[in-house]
């Protein structure tokens, strides 16, 4: 079963920067979803819906929400099984759990997430 696992999360100031890693175990045939799937990142805060802020396909395009566009990058590594983004300029409402999961999101790769808190 392929696990995607969250990493890089914590608390930074209003104003700070923060890389969050997804890492892809490789299934029995030795493929990872970052070799065949467009990516994205997700985010859930408190009392709201997890949505989708940034995107990238298999050929590198990106796409961002109009919230986090100019402040987040997000980039993939095929090799290594990552993918990252880093982010800038966090704001307090930036505060969430973020999550990777392919685009369309797939139920079976939704993991634990990272906690994000942006706070003084």
């Amino acid at each position: 079963q392929v696990q995607l696992v969250e990493s890089g999360g914590g608390l930074v100031h209003p104003g700070g920067s923060q890389r969050l890693s997804c890492a892809a175990s490789r299934n029995i045939f030795g493929i990872t979803v970052f070799s065949i799937k467009d990516l994205g990142w997700y985010r859930q805060a408190p009392g709201n819906q997890r949505e989708l802020v940034a995107a990238i396909s298999l050929d590198g395009s990106t796409n961002y929400t109009d919230h986090v566009k100019g402040r987040f990058t997000i980039s993939r590594d095929n090799a290594k099984t990552m993918v990252y983004r880093q982010r800038n300029n966090l704001k307090p409402d930036d505060t969430a759990v973020y999550y990777c999961n392919t685009v369309p999101d797939d139920d079976r790769y939704w993991g634990q997430g990272t906690q994000v808190t942006v706070s003084s």
